[in-house]
């Protein structure tokens, strides 16, 4: 488990440390304590990767097109 900030995180970092944190709950050997723990943990991280996903959602919806379908810029989104 990485102690580094959900803040600092990349998608695909705090994809592949969630990937981990199952991997380890499905195992089943860890102690209760610690399973707790990693379960939180999991819950952080998946919510970030959630909240990673919308952003990006958002900025792809964002991409104006010409007529032949071609990407011109970007518009504001409101709220990023």
């Amino acid at each position: 488990m990485s102690d580094t900030p959900l803040s600092e995180m990349s998608f695909e970092a705090a994809m592949k440390e969630l990937e981990a944190v199952v991997t380890q709950l499905e195992r089943g050997d860890v102690e209760l304590e610690a399973s707790i723990k990693l379960y939180e943990r999991g819950a952080e991280l998946k919510k970030h990767c959630e909240k990673k996903l919308a952003e990006a959602e958002e900025k792809v919806a964002a991409i104006t097109l010409d007529g032949e379908g071609n990407p011109i810029g970007t518009k504001p989104v409101e709220g990023l």
